[in-house]
């Protein structure tokens, strides 16, 4: 089963937003390159306080496949 366009959309937003946030909090002049693996170590992170605090599921925060 493959990701329909509105969870791809969904992917893309929560990813780039985390880049974006690190882009805005970093003190220094040094601009983070793209690096899926440290986004998705931090995605992971706020994913589990999310779903924690709120009603949200993981679907519902970051869609996957099931393999």
């Amino acid at each position: 089963m493959e990701l329909n366009k509105k969870q791809i959309e969904r992917q893309d937003f929560v990813d780039n937003s985390i880049f974006e946030l690190l882009q805005s909090v970093n003190p220094t002049e040094n601009h983070f390159d793209w690096d899926i693996e440290m986004i998705g170590n931090i995605r992971d992170t706020i994913q589990s306080w999310i779903i924690k605090k709120t009603n949200c599921s993981e679907q519902e925060f970051y869609p996957f496949t099931k393999e």
